[in-house]
């Protein structure tokens, strides 16, 4: 994996625990009755759940990409070490 993949991995989950800390310090803070809080407390989870779910969907999806990248690489390898071998048999 390349330095680039892994920091936008630690920024995606940076953002969320953000996100998540912020809401939960605004709940706090904010004078709201206990139905009014109940409401927005299963709105942001159900928010989250979404939220959740594409970043899955997403990590499965680089998942796959670096899977058939490693997969075709080890391919070529195979081959090129086939080829090499070859010509040495041959010489």
């Amino acid at each position: 994996m390349s330095k680039d993949s892994i920091g936008a991995g630690g920024v995606m989950i940076a953002f969320v625990v953000g996100a998540l800390t912020g809401a939960a310090v605004a709940l706090l803070f904010a004078p709201a009755s206990g139905e009014e809080t109940r409401e927005l407390l299963g709105q942001k989870a159900r928010e989250g759940k979404e939220k959740a779910r594409e970043a899955m969907e997403q990590g499965r999806e680089y998942y796959e990409r670096q899977r058939d990248t490693l997969t075709a690489a080890v391919d070529r390898g195979r081959e090129a070490f086939q080829q090499a071998r070859e010509r040495g048999e041959q010489a």
